[in-house]
């Protein structure tokens, strides 16, 4: 049992070390202003998932509502093949402003969100650590509300991504695509 322990116990001081140990936060963040339609630009994560199916991302299209308690509804729509695929979770706010918690209904997966910046009109990136069971891995997202943002903004979502830890084989900037773009 205290091996066990102790395993948990460095499994932990690991994780949290390799996750990052500051995030920031947006300041003053303001919910209402992310609200609307965005478009996924960038993608990074160190999880198997993200790996194996990173060849065949394209960009997407995502839709943010709020709920009557306060809280944001998030709506992505992707291409999968031949079809649209949407996906939609709740995304409930924090004591801190700007951070969000969600579990998925599809998979259980638990995520800790974070706004790190975002002038609202523009850009707005985003952190986030998804938990399922002893599994936790970083994803760092990109988000415009056009489907092309700034060359500076592109290098702002690599370096963050890469100070998290992350590599270049973790990171995707997600083609064009005209599939499933109407649809959220």
């Amino acid at each position: 049992m205290m091996r066990i322990l102790l395993a948990l116990s460095l499994g932990v001081a690991c994780c949290s070390l390799w996750v990052g140990a500051e995030v920031p936060l947006q300041p003053d963040f303001q919910n209402e202003k992310v609200l609307g339609k965005w478009y996924g630009i960038g993608l990074a994560s160190n999880s198997n998932w993200f790996k194996d199916r990173k060849s065949h991302m394209k960009m997407c299209t995502t839709i943010i509502t709020p709920t009557t308690d306060g809280n944001m509804d998030v709506t992505a729509t992707y291409p999968k093949m031949d079809r649209c695929e949407t996906k939609s979770m709740t995304y409930f706010k924090t004591e801190q402003p700007g951070r969000f918690r969600a579990k998925s209904p599809r998979y259980g997966s638990e995520h800790d969100m974070r706004v790190v910046e975002t002038n609202y009109d523009e850009y707005i990136l985003m952190y986030t650590v998804k938990t399922k069971g002893s599994e936790t891995n970083q994803i760092v997202s990109l988000f415009g509300r056009d489907k092309d943002v700034r060359p500076e903004l592109l290098d702002k979502f690599q370096s963050f991504a890469k100070t998290q830890g992350l590599t270049d084989d973790n990171i995707l900037l997600l083609p064009h695509t005209d599939q499933c773009m109407t649809e959220a």
